[in-house]
């Protein structure tokens, strides 16, 4: 799905009840969805975020995500609750491994693997630095590209072909980690799809590009470095690595407001000139 529309904003939805997932049986749960400005197919970002959420309740809660991947399926209906199924892979001294499928009743809609980590006394280095030169979030010059009464984002507009937003949750998350680790990787897919398709030739960079190409998310990884809270702004740069059989492929970097490097993101999304245009 190209969450790049702009569209009006929906009714207020209570984002702690999307994670409040429901116990089915050993290992799964059902949790709700939500309605999202464009209709039709759930937010991958919901889905994926839904999925960290459930592997979460199976694993001991000193160790923490470190990265996440998974593969989209097929689009998932906002007009019936999704069912997670997690499979225990591996518990080890440092590391835990889980599976997770989520269903509807179409079938599965979303694989994913995720790993956890025990705190390690190491060494911490960043390479990522957020440009002094970039513009305040709350700058009314820059582009209100936010929808959905969950999310606000502003976009900047970047050379050597990079695509950056300013990214946060309007909700209230409180104080729990894992609500915030949930909310990171909930807007981790609102910011790579406009990157991937930068690269196509009649790519325009205005609205003509939302009826120009028809496009999805095809897979989407997330590496988390370091702890932030998803409702204070991030900064999401991201780039392009190309286009190859109506694949692209977008990277980036998500930064705190103060430069801390908090994940590292990566999007393949499928990228089709529209005929019907």
């Amino acid at each position: 799905m190209d969450h790049d529309q702009r569209a009006p904003r929906i009714h207020k939805i209570d984002f702690a009840d999307l994670f409040e997932l429901e116990p089915h049986g050993p290992d799964t749960y059902v949790g709700i969805v939500a309605r999202y400005p464009w209709g039709g197919r759930l937010f991958g970002g919901q889905v994926v975020a839904q999925a960290l959420r459930a592997a979460i309740h199976t694993v001991d809660p000193s160790r923490a995500v470190h990265s996440f991947h998974s593969y989209f399926i097929r689009p998932g209906s906002p007009d019936e609750p999704i069912r997670f199924e997690i499979e225990r892979l591996r518990d080890g001294r440092s590391f835990t491994t889980r599976q997770v499928v989520a269903r509807q009743s179409a079938g599965a809609i979303l694989n994913a693997s995720v790993s956890f980590q025990v705190a390690e006394d190491e060494a911490d280095a960043q390479i990522a630095e957020l440009d002094p030169a970039l513009p305040d979030p709350a700058d009314p010059a820059l582009r209100d590209d936010s929808w959905g009464a969950l999310l606000d984002r502003r976009a900047v507009d970047l050379p050597d072909g990079r695509v950056g937003y300013w990214i946060r949750l309007t909700a209230d998350l409180g104080d729990d980690p894992v609500n915030h680790v949930c909310g990171l990787t909930f807007m981790s897919d609102a910011a790579p799809f406009r990157a991937g398709r930068s690269a196509h030739p009649e790519f325009a960079n205005d609205e003509t590009d939302r009826t120009r190409f028809v496009g999805a998310s095809l897979d989407h990884s997330v590496w988390f470095h370091r702890p932030s809270r998803a409702d204070e702004w991030h900064w999401f740069d991201t780039r392009s690595h190309g286009l190859a059989g109506g694949r692209g492929l977008a990277t980036g970097d998500v930064l705190r407001a103060d430069g801390t490097h908090v994940a590292t993101i990566a999007q393949q999304i499928l990228l089709r000139r529209n005929r019907n245009a």
